[in-house]
């Protein structure tokens, strides 16, 4: 991992290379007190976030905001149990719902004795946390998009925008759980705020090039699955034949699969975030990509 200072006091903490579970964590410091952006997978993982985050302030810090539920970005929320833990109200609920459920999808996975923490603290659409000068607007973005209970945090004093896991850099979007279409009108609400440096949930940190990029990944996979369910073609069968062209550089590819998925829901007319079989996904990515998705948590 590494800590960048992206404006004074904020503190992007970067887990690479960012594929499956190597999420990213904001450190938000007035120098004295400190608030968290998301944890971490492991629980080694997050007492290194608790470490870097002692090297910054001298008490640990005293909040942690999870922008979803998934357990790479709330595994680790018990190893700070000083802080008061906030979220969206759909978060708290499907912590506690979702449970240890994608370490179980990696059993090999040394996860740690994980303690799930859902936050105590929620709200319904924004709220504002202030860390000495450091103003964060917390805004839930959905109805659905990479999930159904996706948080940004806004600095707009800074122009630092921490995404979640609605924007990725070099490593393919997932919107199983969400929306396609979800997903780009959320895109086009964290651009409306006109932010200069973004943190994504994975990947290295950067401008508004990145919310680019996730549109063009997701106006393509809107493309495909039009055409797949118009050629009554399965999302297997169309992803096996599928050239991934200018996005086979990105990390974790198999993730065209479970997006497909998507797709074909929302084409065929089902709701945006309607439940898919993740378990059944996760199995059949392993078929398409010739081995289980790779988790280097």
């Amino acid at each position: 991992m590494h800590v960048t200072e992206v404006a004074e006091g904020v503190h992007a903490y970067v887990q690479p290379d960012g594929g499956w579970c190597l999420n990213n964590a904001g450190i938000l410091t007035d120098g004295a007190r400190s608030v968290l952006i998301d944890t971490a997978a492991t629980e080694a993982r997050a007492r290194t976030l608790r470490r870097a985050a002692l090297r910054l302030a001298p008490r640990a810090p005293h909040a942690v905001v999870n922008t979803h539920f998934h357990g790479d970005h709330t595994y680790g929320n018990f190893v700070f149990p000083e802080a008061l833990t906030i979220g969206h109200e759909r978060t708290r609920a499907m912590v506690g719902t979702a449970g240890l459920h994608m370490a179980g999808l990696w059993p090999d996975v040394c996860w740690g004795d994980i303690e799930i923490t859902p936050p105590e603290l929620t709200f319904q659409d924004r709220m504002t946390l202030h860390v000495g000068p450091i103003r964060a607007e917390i805004v839930h973005i959905g109805p659905a998009a990479h999930s159904i209970d996706d948080t940004v945090v806004w600095l707009p004093d800074q122009g630092v925008l921490f995404t979640g896991d609605l924007a990725m850099n070099g490593v393919m979007p997932f919107c199983v759980m969400g929306s396609v279409a979800g997903s780009l009108r959320a895109l086009d609400r964290l651009r409306a705020l006109g932010a200069t440096t973004l943190v994504p949930g994975h990947g290295p940190v950067g401008g508004p090039e990145i919310l680019d990029a996730n549109e063009a990944y997701l106006r393509w996979i809107q493309g495909l699955a039009k055409e797949g369910v118009a050629a009554g073609a399965s999302p297997i069968e169309l992803a096996r034949a599928t050239d991934l062209g200018p996005y086979a550089g990105l990390l974790d590819t198999e993730r065209l699969l479970p997006n497909l998925h998507r797709g074909y829901a929302e084409e065929q007319g089902l709701p945006e975030g309607v439940p898919l079989d993740i378990g059944a996904l996760f199995e059949e990515m392993a078929v398409y990509h010739g081995r289980r998705p790779r988790c280097l948590a």
